[in-house]
């Protein structure tokens, strides 16, 4: 039966009302607000949003890192009957006016002062803009209200008038937007339905059986589908206890305090612990060093024999309480039962390393117009294979289209683009298939690989069809480099340019017998380019001749979110890397 996001909520509070529901670090102690809480504090919200203009249908902008006040102010927009939607707190002015103004949004809610001068700066260019709510501290301007206003302002807005604005809403009804994060051009708002919501995340709960009793650590954008999906819709179904990382860099040490039942990643996270854990053994004594390499070698039979239904090998068990648990406890990932990368390609490598460690991590395929997974895949016999995202969701359809892209339909299908009817015809087939715009294969037990994006495969000047992403992931296992790029349309050959992983690059530069400390000397140097030659040579034999890598670049930093090389979410910018490296690529070809 389809039902609407409050419905929704109502009844997990009815059933869990006095459970926490969320966990906060206050002061350095972790503070929580039980369901029935975080429920008034959504109400509150939701009819002083209305006192300040809020009008039914308009935009709510949040523009901040995970906290309640983001939640809150996300499910108070729904309550009202207006549409949430979120801005990643690295985006510029210009891009919060883009969101702001195509969403015409009446309120803006955002984290702090660094983030209000953004909207103080374009506020004279949002006509629908009718007050901005600071999550902390407080500003002097008229228009700017404290978060510690929301109940004195709520008082002038019934709950029977929050109930008018309740009550119409449809489970069909667009609720939120979610603007994807726009690797070529503006970014698209792509229309999220209650049920599209409601519907997908208790798909994902029952495969989990996940329940009441469930910890889940919030630290990946809330702009994201993925981690909205995670950590705010799928909590509010099932009553779990969602605790807010204080930071990205902080994210190690909160694992070991929260030690939460679901941890999702995108790939970079899992290639940064992944870093750290091979320095931190690099380190170790030479017996220790032994132990962990034996276990690794039993962990990776063990995790291939585990996804066939085959016995673990000999001593597997010894290897788990040597070395297994122990890393499961220090990562604080000791009572996870699911480690999960989304959002981007992950690497071979990567995946091999956590395997090899009894960290099986399974992948799922999805996107913003599939209200997040289309495919997940469980660390059970049968159901996953490392490599693979696994089969589609339950209740959903997925196919490949002749020309080899992905598409799918179900109730996870968004319903279009926000103010934009040619795009959604262009996404939206007549038949109601998703084409995904990503190319990929699916393979006889219905599991499906990602191979490319439709619009970045290599044709190179021989006609070959290249996909760079499956060269890029090869290139990856080389363990200094953290980012590869392979560069070849139109060209003779193909060639990429690489970074070099900062944490790596003294281990690998005595390797190399340079002198180089950092990763812009290493870049300089003859002799370390002449070592990651090497290795480049090694992948090549490897591959077919065509795509081989004949030249690269080593740059001087890695590629970033600040630098516009990569989206919030690490997705590579093609077309931002192309531009801004044109010189060297060229100097490739000359």
């Amino acid at each position: 039966m389809k039902t609407t996001i409050m419905d929704t909520m109502k009844a997990t509070v009815a059933k869990f009302g006095n459970n926490v529901a969320l966990k906060t670090k206050v002061d350095g102690e972790w503070t929580g607000m039980t369901w029935n809480e975080y429920y008034q504090q959504v109400r509150t919200a939701a009819r002083a949003f209305i006192a300040l203009g809020l009008k039914e249908k308009k935009g709510v902008s949040i523009l901040g890192n995970n906290c309640p006040q983001w939640f809150i102010s996300d499910l108070a927009g729904i309550f009202a009957g207006a549409v949430p939607g979120g801005i990643y707190t690295t985006s510029s002015p210009d891009q919060c006016h883009y969101i702001a103004e195509h969403s015409e949004a009446n309120i803006a809610v955002v984290e702090n002062a660094d983030q209000l001068a953004k909207f103080k700066q374009i506020r004279d260019q949002l006509p629908n803009l009718k007050a901005i709510v600071l999550m902390n501290g407080s500003d002097p301007d008229d228009t700017v209200y404290s978060w510690s206003d929301l109940p004195k302002l709520a008082d002038k807005v019934s709950d029977a008038e929050l109930e008018k604005r309740i009550t119409p809403q449809q489970p069909d009804d667009t609720c939120t937007l979610i603007y994807t994060s726009g690797t070529t051009g503006n970014p698209k708002g792509v229309m999220i339905s209650h049920d599209n919501i409601v519907w997908t995340a208790r798909q994902v709960i029952n495969l989990l059986g996940a329940g009441s009793d469930d910890h889940i650590i919030s630290y990946l954008p809330l702009s994201h589908i993925a981690e909205q999906i995670v950590s705010l819709h799928a909590p509010y179904i099932m009553g779990c206890t969602v605790w807010f990382a204080e930071s990205l860099d902080r994210l190690g040490d909160n694992l070991t305090e929260v030690h939460p039942t679901v941890f999702v990643g995108v790939p970079r996270v899992w290639e940064k612990i992944q870093a750290k854990m091979m320095i931190a053994g690099a380190a170790n004594p030479p017996l220790k060093k032994k132990i962990a390499a034996w276990a690794r070698k039993k962990g990776l039979e063990g995790g291939y024999a585990f996804q066939k239904g085959e016995p673990m090998p000999f001593l597997h068990g010894l290897a788990n309480k040597l070395v297994f648990s122990k890393v499961r406890e220090k990562l604080g990932l000791d009572r996870c039962k699911i480690f999960v990368s989304t959002a981007a390609p992950i690497s071979m490598d990567t995946l091999e390393f956590f395997l090899s460690l009894n960290l099986p991590i399974t992948e799922v395929y999805g996107m913003s117009e599939c209200t997040g997974p289309g495919t997940v895949s469980l660390p059970e016999p049968f159901n996953f294979e490392t490599g693979w995202a696994g089969p589609p969701v339950p209740g959903t359809k997925m196919k490949i289209a002749d020309d080899g892209e992905v598409l799918m339909s179900g109730r996870h299908v968004f319903k279009g683009y926000y103010k934009n009817e040619a795009a959604t015809k262009d996404t939206i087939d007549a038949d109601g298939w998703l084409h995904s715009g990503d190319v990929g294969i699916i393979d006889d037990r219905g599991f499906l690989k990602i191979t490319d994006r439709k619009k970045e495969l290599i044709i190179t000047a021989g006609g070959e069809n290249i996909s760079p992403q499956v060269l890029e992931g090869k290139l990856k296992s080389i363990p200094v480099l953290s980012q590869a790029v392979v560069i070849g349309d139109k060209r003779k050959y193909l060639s990429a340019l690489f970074t070099l992983d900062p944490e790596k690059v003294a281990q690998a530069a005595a390797e190399a017998g340079s002198p180089a400390k950092t990763a812009a000397e290493a870049s300089e140097c003859r002799k370390f380019n002449a070592y990651i030659q090497e290795k480049v040579d090694n992948i090549n034999k490897t591959l077919a001749r065509v795509q081989t890598i004949k030249k690269f670049t080593l740059l001087p930093l890695e590629l970033s979110v600040e630098g516009d090389e990569l989206t919030p979410t690490m997705k590579l910018k093609r077309r931002v890397v192309h531009e801004k490296y044109a010189k060297e690529i060229e100097s490739m070809y000359a």
